[in-house]
């Protein structure tokens, strides 16, 4: 094994692409949970960071008494983020059983549930229920499918804000080009509007072999649409 912590990292990152179906990518994660915050680490991963600058600026209610879903969760870097700003209630999603146990350990989470996202739909109860909602680092080729963007804006309060990140690096475009079609056709429809779509340069450190230094990426923040017989 290399002495250099950044190859390592991403030798780990390189084989997850070799997981192919929805189960076999859960079973990376898991493997992966212990070592996650500190590779991302390695990584210099700001989309934590990032997804939070872009959220804070246009929330105007109660952090403390906010209801946030973090999808994807992970371990729980988005919710550490979002805590150092005064929000306190969160509730986490996740395919992997491992992530999830990591972020319980964390005690920022009321709830934590376990869900496939893209083969199994969000507990009904959630919906229209949340302040804001956010999905970071999982929007990605071979990770979570375009449609569940559907998902959270369903979850989200009307008014409510829904935050998502993708990477925009080469093996990505494509995944992004149709992510940018469902924001786009979803905001026709009516069901939110657009509140701002940062490009971020660096974003982390680039694992493919055919990128040098590191990889672009977005954060879209998006509000979800109050009807004209809605009352808050």
């Amino acid at each position: 094994m290399s002495a250099d912590p950044f190859e390592n990292v991403k030798a780990t990152i390189l084989s997850a692409h070799e997981s192919t179906t929805p189960r076999e990518k859960v079973n990376f994660y898991n493997s992966w949970a212990k070592n996650y915050d500190q590779h991302v680490a390695v990584l210099d991963y700001r989309a934590p960071t990032l997804a939070a600058d872009s959220v804070l600026p246009h929330f105007s209610g109660s952090r403390k008494s906010a209801a946030l879903l973090d999808v994807a969760c992970g371990t729980g870097l988005v919710a550490k983020q979002m805590k150092k700003h005064g929000f306190e209630l969160f509730v986490g999603v996740d395919g992997s059983d491992a992530m999830l146990n990591e972020a319980k350990e964390s005690g920022l989470y009321q709830d934590l549930k376990q869900c496939l996202l893209g083969e199994e739909p969000f507990p009904a109860l959630w919906a229209g229920f949340f302040d804001v909602v956010m999905i970071v680092g999982a929007l990605s080729l071979g990770q979570v499918p375009v449609a569940v963007v559907r998902d959270l804006c369903e979850a989200a309060k009307p008014g409510g804000l829904i935050c998502m990140t993708t990477r925009s690096n080469s093996d990505n475009l494509e995944y992004k080009t149709a992510l940018e079609r469902e924001l786009q056709q979803m905001e026709k429809e009516g069901l939110w509007s657009c509140v701002e779509i940062t490009e971020v340069k660096d974003w982390e450190r680039a694992v493919s072999e055919q990128e040098d230094g590191y990889i672009s990426g977005v954060v879209y923040l998006f509000k979800k649409t109050i009807n004209k017989n809605t009352t808050l």
